[in-house]
Parts: C-alpha cells; sequence; structure tokens
C-alpha cells in the first residue's frame, strides 16, 4: 500500500527538524518496505508571505487528500498582523479537517530521568497520554465579547463533543494498562457536571477500562508529585491546555514532546509540542527529538507500520541514554549529527 504525506515545515526550526525527520522516514520505508508519496506545501509565516494568508486553499486541500500530514512548527516576529498571524493557520486547519483530539505521550525511560527538573523518584516510570478535546468549551463558545470595563467568554460543551473525545480516550485505555482520569471541575462548572455525567455513561461501552475523576487543580498536583499513577487522561481543551503543557516538562525539555490531532475519519497531524524558535532557526542546535517521536505516532496510527515505528522510538531513547543529545538536554550535538546518528543506527 502507498500512503499520501503532506509535509508543513513551516516557520523557524520547522524546515530543519522536519526535513531531517523526512530523510528518517525515507531511510524507514526503505528497511521496512513501505511506499508513499510527499508532497510539502507552505503553512503558518511562509504562507502568508508566499500567499497572503497562513492557510493557502493548495495547502488545505492537499491535507484533506491526505492519509498523515507532518507539521514542523509555525509563527516567528516577522509576522505581527493581529488579523493575519501565522498561528490562525493552526485553527483553520483544525477546524476545516475536524481535527478534535489532541493526543500529547508523556514518557520518561530509565534513560531519560535524570533530565527531568523533577526528582527521578517521583518521574521513573512516567507513560500516560493526554487526550485534550480540542475544537469545543471556552477558545470557541459564543458569545464572546470585552470592552474596557467587562469581558465575557462562554464555555459550552455538548453531549455529542463530550461523548466523542470520551471514546478516543477510552479506545486508547483498553489498548494500554486500562486505566482512564477524566479531569474536570465539577464542583463549580456546569460544563463539568455535564462532562462527568456523560464521561460516566461512555464508561458503560467500556466495563474493562477503571474510571477515576480527578478535579483540574487536584490533577495539576498530581502530575509533578506522582505522574507515574496515569494512563490515560482525557479533559476539555481549556484544562487540557494548561495540563498538557505542565506534563510537556516532565520529561526534561519541550523538545522531547510529540503530539498528534485526530479527526473522526480523515487525516490525522502530527507536530512537536514546541514552537518554532526563531532565536536558533538555521544555527543547527534545534532538539529534533520531538518531530521525531511526532514520526513514531505517524508511522503507528496513521500509516499501521508498527515495526518501523518500534526501531525509531529504540534509536530516539538510545541516543538520549547515551548523551547524545542538543544543548537543551545538557548535550554537545548539532541537529545535523543527531539526525546522522539516527541515521547510522538504521
Amino acid at each position: 500500500m502507498s500512503y499520501k504525506i503532506v509535509a508543513l515545515p513551516g516557520d523557524g526550526i520547522g524546515p530543519e527538524i522536519l526535513n531531517g525527520s523526512l530523510e528518517i522516514l525515507e531511510l524507514l520505508s526503505q528497511s521496512f518496505n513501505f511506499n508513499y508519496e510527499l508532497e510539502k506545501h507552505d503553512f503558518g509565516g511562509i504562507a502568508i508571505d508566499n500567499h497572503g494568508i497562513p492557510l493557502p486553499d493548495s495547502t488545505l486541500t492537499a491535507c484533506k487528500n491526505a492519509n498523515a500530514i507532518l507539521l514542523g512548527a509555525v509563527g516567528g516576529p516577522n509576522w505581527t498582523d493581529p488579523n493575519n498571524r501565522p498561528e490562525q493557520g493552526l485553527l483553520g486547519i483544525r477546524k476545516a479537517l475536524g481535527l478534535f483530539a489532541n493526543i500529547r505521550p508523556t514518557t520518561v525511560t530509565n534513560g531519560t530521568s535524570h533530565l527531568s527538573p523533577i526528582k527521578e523518584e517521583r518521574v521513573a516510570g512516567t507513560d500516560f497520554i493526554l487526550v485534550r478535546e480540542l475544537t469545543g468549551g471556552i477558545y470557541f463558545g459564543e458569545p464572546k465579547k470585552w470592552d474596557d470595563n467587562n469581558a465575557l467568554d462562554s464555555l459550552t460543551y455538548s453531549r455529542t463533543e463530550i461523548d466523542r473525545i470520551a471514546r478516543v480516550a477510552f479506545d486508547l485505555a483498553q489498548k494500554r494498562d486500562k486505566k482512564l482520569t477524566s479531569v474536570d471541575k465539577e464542583n463549580v462548572l456546569s460544563s463539568s457536571k455535564l462532562w462527568r455525567k456523560v464521561i460516566n455513561d461512555v464508561a458503560q461501552d467500556y466495563p474493562e477500562v477503571e474510571v477515576n475523576h480527578l478535579l483540574v487543580d487536584a490533577c495539576a498536583m498530581h502530575l509533578i508529585t506522582n505522574p507515574s499513577q496515569f494512563d490515560v487522561i482525557v479533559t476539555e481543551n481549556l484544562f487540557g491546555d494548561i495540563l498538557s503543557d505542565e506534563a510537556s516538562v516532565i520529561p526534561g525539555s519541550l523538545g522531547l514532546s510529540p503530539s498528534a490531532s485526530f479527526s473522526e475519519r480523515g487525516p490525522r497531524l502530527y507536530e512537536p509540542i514546541h514552537g518554532s524558535a526563531p532565536d536558533i532557526a538555521n544555527q543547527d542546535k534545534a532538539n529534533p527529538f520531538g518531530m521525531l517521536l511526532s514520526v513514531v505516532m505517524c508511522l503507528r496510527e496513521s500509516l499501521n507500520e508498527l515495526e518501523a515505528a518500534e526501531k525509531l522510538e529504540t534509536i530516539i531513547y538510545e541516543l538520549i541514554k547515551d548523551g547524545k543529545t542538543t544543548s537543551d538536554l545538557n548535550g554537545k550535538y548539532k541537529t545535523s549529527e543527531i539526525f546522522n546518528f539516527v541515521k547510522g543506527k538504521i
């Protein structure tokens, strides 16, 4: 089978980490005998420069026809028009493709626990996935308005939206350790009361999965004091935005964290969670592991190339354990050298 992959290098360090990762993907396709077609398209700031908008029609059309999308990073100081920002392309592509579920794994291995800012004994064995609802909640609720004296945001969720994200999380938990933690603010928010009810309703279809409810403030604390207790966490948009960034520091660097965004039936988008880091762009300093781990997720979830995914993931953690890292992980190696190490091991 031949897959169609769309690559969106984007801005800042995006092109260098994505282009290097695409070379790794090509090597893996040769080693594990799978085929794919690759298209590159402008997205974000570079698309504003070349097309006038962050998400050109040509880019969106290509993404809609793909099996998977790999994104480097978007944004930077060169684009200052508040009505035409690179980041608006992200919101646009999420809406157009129906990307309602954001999946962020957090993993600490024996070879990476020393990198965490948290004590090793607290983070050892951490391996969980945070599932964030991406298209509802307070970011999208209406009405929304503000003036110099008053402001209003609306936090709204429907049963359908909650049920949909819940099933993604339950399906993931079913394949893992069968433990699901649902995070809300049920003691205060009406939306969270519905959230908890729907989670409990969906749980009836997954009798093997153990469900635990946790208030968001308690979850924020437990992520630091005992992160290894979690298997799959599911939560709404705002809480997920905050908690996933908190969780990203557990492995020791933003540069180690991949993510995926799922739709119900269409292509899935894979990207590292870090920004475009314009201050180090084109200097061969960027940490490529988050991008490479996003390729691992793509191989598993969209291409079903499980052996290739396992191979690349093993190589990544071996390199980190051996200290072959970039400066953000106290290493001395350049981006290009990391890619060469990976190629050599493949």
